[in-house]
């Protein structure tokens, strides 16, 4: 299987439970929030986050927001971060720690 996959399976929030519970993530996750998360999905730009505590919540890293010389960490990788920017696409951008 291609590691480059689209997130789904049982780990990850339905889209549609991401888009009707995007004003309680908003709420939950106000910029400059500390996260933490496991890898559900690697893209080649960057990695999908389940996000602890926030259930229909998906966090979105680009390579762009990680540390210099950060590998893209594994799929099931716990993670952690800040939020940084509440997309209007309803997706929370994390910028992750070393």
């Amino acid at each position: 299987m291609d590691e480059y996959v689209t997130p789904t399976g049982p780990e990850v929030p339905a889209r549609d439970m991401v888009l009707w519970n995007w004003a309680a993530t908003v709420d939950a996750l106000p910029v400059g929030t500390r996260i933490t998360g496991k890898v559900v999905s690697r893209q080649p730009f960057g990695i999908f986050i389940r996000i602890q505590g926030v259930p229909d919540a998906l966090g979105l890293a680009e390579i762009t927001a990680m540390p210099l010389g950060m590998k893209l960490p594994a799929l099931g990788a716990t993670v952690t971060g800040v939020v940084h920017w509440l997309d209007p696409r309803n997706q929370v951008r994390v910028r992750l720690d070393e």
